[in-house]
C-alpha cells in the first residue's frame, strides 16, 4: 500500500493579506486586491496596475532568526512569512522530536526582484561620458562599488530555499523548480513523491514570487499577456469571461507542511487534508502558446486522477471542485475549459470550477500553492470561492465557473491545476482526510 501523504500546516502571504482566515473570508466575499501599481512609477507602461502585497507586511513576525534574513529580497521575505505560518500551524514550533536530517524543502520560485536603484545609478555613472570601449572598466568598478554586497546573490531563484533551510534547520533533501506558473504545484507534487519514497518525514513545500518590477511588466506587456484595463483595474482580471483581455500580475507566497501519515500521527499533528494524486506533463509545443487541443493540461489531470485512484480509489465521479489555472487570457481559459470537457465528458458541466486569480491576480510561481490552500479550506468549510467579474458569457467557456458568488456545497475531493509558460502542466488531487 502506498505511503499516505497529509497536509498538517498551511500559510500564505497574498495581496489580500496574510492571515489565513481573513484572506479566506475576503476570497469568499469576492474582494479584489488589484489596484494601481505603487512599487514603481508605472505611469508610462501599457499596464499600470497589479495586485501587491501590502507595504505593512513584515516577515519578522514569522521567523525566529530575523538577523539571518535582513538582506533578503521580496521572494524570500514572502516565503519566510508563508512557511513560518505553516510551521506554527502544524505545531512544529513546539515539537522537540523532529529529525532535521529528515526535514526537506521543495519550492517553486523564480528570479528575484532586481536592485534597480543600484543598477541604474551604476549604469548612468558608467555610460554618460563617452564611448562604451572607453568607459567599460569604469562602469564595472562603479557597479561593483555601488551594489549592496549580497544583492546579486539574493536575486538568485534558489535564495528562498536557502533562507528557509537556515531558518528551520532543514538538513534533508532540498530542491527548487523553475517552471514558471506551474512551479509551486510541481514542487508540492514532487515533495509528496519524495515522502512516498521514504526520503524524508516532513517537507516544507510551496512557492514564492514577484514580477512586479519594470522588467517583469515590460516583458509581459511585450508578450501582450497582461490586461491593459487601466480605467477599471479593480475588475480587470476576468477569467472565463467573454471580455477578458489578459492576466494581472500578483505576488506573494504559499507554503504547506507535508508529512507521511505515520509521522503526523506519531506526533499528534493536526491533519487538514491528504494529497492522493499528482500528474505532470509537457505540451512539447511552443514557449508561450498552449497546444490548441489542450493535450498537456488534459494529460496532467488524467495522470493525477489515475494516481489518486491507485492510492485512494478516487475516480472522476468523485471530483467535487476544480481550482482552475484560470488566468484571464483568451487562450488559457478556453484551452483549460476544453481539457476539462475532454476529461470529464458528460459530467464536465456538473463540476464547479473557479479561479481565485480573479481576486488575487496571478502570483506566477506562488500561484499553485495558494490555490492548493484554497482547496484545503474548501474541504474544511464545504464552500468554494467564486470567479468574480464573470458577467459576459463566452461560448468557448461553457462550464460552471461559480460566477461572482461563493457556493456552499459538499467538498471532499478537489483538483488543483497549474500550467506554465513553456508548456509545463501540473495537477494535484487534494481530498478530505479519512483515518
Amino acid at each position: 500500500m502506498a505511503t499516505r501523504i497529509v497536509i498538517t500546516g498551511i500559510g500564505w502571504v497574498t495581496p489580500l493579506g496574510e492571515d489565513i482566515e481573513t484572506v479566506w473570508r475576503r476570497l469568499l466575499a469576492g474582494d479584489s486586491a488589484i489596484r494601481p501599481t505603487s512599487r514603481f512609477d508605472a505611469g508610462t507602461f501599457p499596464t499600470q496596475f497589479s495586485a501587491q502585497v501590502a507595504d505593512s507586511y513584515d516577515f519578522r513576525r514569522y521567523v525566529s532568526k530575523p538577523h539571518l534574513h535582513e538582506q533578503a529580497g521580496y521572494n524570500t521575505r514572502f516565503a519566510l512569512g508563508a512557511a513560518g505560518q505553516a510551521w506554527r500551524h502544524a505545531g512544529l514550533d513546539s515539537f522537540d522530536g523532529l529529525n532535521r536530517r529528515r526535514l526537506g524543502i521543495y519550492l517553486g520560485s523564480g528570479e528575484g526582484s532586481l536592485d534597480f536603484d543600484n543598477y541604474v545609478q551604476a549604469a548612468i555613472d558608467g555610460w554618460d561620458e563617452g564611448a562604451k570601449a572607453v568607459h567599460a572598466p569604469r562602469w564595472a568598478n562603479s557597479a561593483s562599488n555601488r551594489m549592496k554586497p549580497l544583492r546579486e546573490i539574493e536575486q538568485e531563484p534558489h535564495m528562498p530555499l536557502t533562507h528557509l533551510a537556515m531558518e528551520f534547520g532543514a538538513q534533508g533533501p532540498t530542491y527548487n523548480c523553475l517552471t514558471a506558473c506551474a512551479a509551486s504545484t510541481q514542487a508540492i507534487g514532487e515533495a509528496s513523491e519524495l515522502l512516498r519514497l521514504g526520503k524524508a518525514d516532513v517537507m516544507i513545500s510551496g512557492g514564492a514570487h514577484t514580477m512586479i518590477h519594470p522588467f517583469g511588466v515590460t516583458g509581459f506587456n511585450r508578450l501582450t499577456a497582461l490586461s491593459t484595463r487601466n480605467g477599471a483595474c479593480v475588475t480587470a482580471s476576468r477569467p472565463f469571461s467573454g471580455d477578458r483581455d489578459g492576466f494581472v500580475l500578483g505576488e506573494g507566497a504559499g507554503a504547506l507542511i507535508l508529512e507521511t501519515l505515520d509521522h503526523a500521527k506519531a506526533r499528534n499533528a493536526p491533519i487538514l487534508a491528504e494529497i492522493t494524486g499528482y500528474g505532470s506533463s509537457a505540451d512539447a509545443f511552443r514557449i508561450t502558446d498552449m497546444h490548441p487541443e489542450g493535450r498537456g493540461p488534459h494529460e496532467a489531470m488524467r495522470l493525477a486522477v489515475q494516481q489518486a485512484h491507485a492510492n485512494a480509489g478516487v475516480t472522476l465521479a468523485d471530483i467535487d471542485y476544480i481550482s482552475a489555472h484560470g488566468t484571464s487570457t483568451k487562450e488559457n481559459d478556453a484551452i483549460e475549459t476544453m481539457a476539462i470537457r475532454r476529461l470529464f465528458a458528460d459530467r464536465a458541466k456538473q463540476v464547479p470550477v473557479s479561479s481565485v486569480k480573479s481576486m488575487l491576480g496571478h502570483l506566477i510561481a506562488a500561484a499553485g500553492c495558494v490555490e492548493a490552500i484554497v482547496c484545503v479550506l474548501s474541504i474544511r468549510d464545504n464552500i468554494v470561492p467564486p470567479t468574480i467579474n464573470l458577467n459576459t458569457p463566452d461560448p468557448e467557456c461553457d462550464l460552471d465557473y461559480v460566477p461572482n458568488v461563493a457556493r456552499k456545497m459538499k467538498v471532499d475531493v478537489c483538483l488543483s491545476n497549474s500550467f506554465g509558460f513553456g508548456g509545463q502542466n501540473d495537477t494535484l488531487v487534494i481530498q478530505r482526510y479519512r483515518g
